[in-house]
């Protein structure tokens, strides 16, 4: 990560040999790809199973996040300490261990009897995950030196991770319905497989870095204060906004993350240098995509729930379903980046995008029992798309453009763990909420009643919704004042950078 040419002593990250690099590095790529392919499904995967896994397991509605967000939490708090592993430890090493680790966490989900084994599966398989996927990108980086080989490397790598989450919630679906949405963590094992054996085989062993030292007070105080949020915005759900245990733990969540802070401007290594995030539009960029993942993850968790549970989907079918919003965003971060961005600059796309994705929540609310896929479901999945897809390419190129070379790294672990953070809070506040409402409608009325029941769950999923459309409304707020007006300049010393 933070690291100067004279510095470096890992091999791994000087480029490889002639007579190796150029026979083996589309292997390595194909090896990468498939790893990084792991990762990014399982944000969405098991969403799309989770009504099956809360039926076979028993658990409440109140506590299903924690199976999304430990995940996401356990990922995003630990990807940049994962990327100074790598830095230290060597690529080959870190990558193989996360592998693995993502492997035997993933095979615990599967056999899990219990919630709380589930949770603690998904927790190492975001902790493990941490470790694979920015030395996946490391390897990746450092395996490509030729500039028209590596943009064709780096053009199938974010292919692979843009599409990671559609190809979850079909795959999800699919697994679901016609094996068991247990086989939606086996599956994974057949990922690591040839993602071990191909590492095994093709990525060189390097000597550790020296250089390069674990911010250990940054990990834990980064850690702990992003737990000590999430758990708070949790815990409004059974024990009230009043209770010590909500907001006592969000007071010490916030303290911890500004001790954080703080701890990086004084830090020898720090976790996260501040310089990354002090540009006006990488500032603006991070706290796009943060915004936008709390978003995100209100369409599809709650939607997820809409489709299968109030009106009768199947999980192959959800999982189709949710193909058009795809579709959308695809078309529009085609256009963002290749049109839009380079003419008009990011000021008025990104804060467009936002509130096309409003927008599209907000019309969600709409939706009832009766309502039809064609005419009541798909408009206001596609908008969302269309809105999503102006947001998260402008604002994921442009938290990462311009930064040093030294800076590239952990400049794409922050952007990535902005995004999972975003999605951690918003899936424990908006779970809170929604419960909240449908615990309020069947206040002073029958409880027993599935018509009634039927109406409280709508409830809670427009409750979300809004709150969601509410995000979206105030990113469109804040990248409008924060972002320069026109077309960013290009450094042409600056480090490329994918985003994982």
């Amino acid at each position: 990560m933070s690291r100067t040419t004279a510095d470096v002593t890992d091999v791994d990250t000087a480029p490889a040999p002639a007579d190796r690099a150029p026979r083996h590095r589309w292997w390595v790529l194909a090896v990468i790809c498939v790893a990084q392919l792991m990762v990014v499904l399982d944000a969405t995967i098991v969403n799309i199973a989770l009504p099956s896994a809360q039926h076979d397991l028993g658990f409440s509605d109140g506590s299903r996040q924690w199976v999304v967000t430990a995940y996401a939490l356990a990922f995003g708090s630990l990807l940049l300490l994962g990327g100074r592993i790598a830095d230290l430890f060597g690529r080959k090493i870190t990558f193989l261990v996360g592998v693995v680790g993502f492997a035997g966490a993933s095979a615990l989900g599967g056999a899990a009897d219990s919630f709380g084994m589930l949770v603690a599966a998904r927790a190492g398989q975001g902790l493990f995950g941490a470790l694979l996927a920015p030395a996946a990108l490391s390897l990746l980086t450092t395996t490509f030196t030729d500039t028209k080989e590596r943009a064709k490397a780096f053009s199938v790598y974010g292919t692979i991770a843009g599409a990671g989450a559609a190809i979850g919630l079909l795959l999800g679906g699919v697994l679901t319905e016609y094996l068991d949405w247990r086989w939606t963590m086996y599956v994974n094992l057949a990922f690591a497989a040839m993602a071990f054996v191909g590492g095994a085989l093709l990525l060189t062993r390097g000597a550790r870095d020296k250089s390069s030292a674990l911010d250990v007070p940054g990990t834990v105080l980064v850690s702990a204060g992003l737990f000590g949020v999430v758990y708070g915005f949790s815990n409004a759900e059974s024990h009230g906004w009043s209770s010590v245990a909500t907001w006592g733990f969000l007071l010490a969540g916030a303290a911890l993350l500004v001790a954080f802070a703080w701890w990086q401007t004084k830090a020898a290594h720090p976790l996260l240098p501040l310089r990354v995030l002090l540009d006006r539009n990488r500032g603006a960029s991070f706290l796009a995509v943060l915004i936008s993942g709390a978003g995100m993850f209100g369409v599809f968790l709650f939607l997820t729930y809409y489709m299968q549970e109030s009106l009768g989907y199947t999980p192959t079918r959800t999982g189709l379903a949710f193909m058009p919003m795809v579709a959308g965003l695809m078309v529009t971060t085609l256009l963002a980046t290749n049109v839009l961005i380079p003419r008009v600059g990011p000021k008025p796309v990104v804060p467009l995008g936002m509130g096309l994705a409003a927008c599209g929540l907000a019309w969600m609310t709409a939706l009832d029992l009766t309502s039809g896929y064609a005419s009541g479901v798909m408009p206001p999945l596609i908008v969302t798309g269309l809105g999503i897809g102006l947001v998260m390419a402008p604002a994921m190129s442009l938290a990462t453009s311009g930064v040093a070379a030294e800076d590239a790294g952990v400049a794409s672990a922050a952007v990535n763990t902005m995004q999972q953070v975003g999605g951690s809070i918003s899936t424990a506040l908006l779970t809170t909420l929604s419960t909240g409402a449908a615990t309020h409608y069947l206040a002073d009325k029958n409880p027993k009643d599935p018509a009634v029941l039927a109406r409280a769950a709508l409830e809670s999923y427009s409750t979300a919704y809004w709150w969601a459309a509410g995000f979206f409304a105030a990113g469109l707020i804040v990248s409008g004042l924060l972002y320069r007006r026109g077309v960013p300049r290009q450094d042409v010393d600056a480090a490329p950078v994918v985003h994982m």
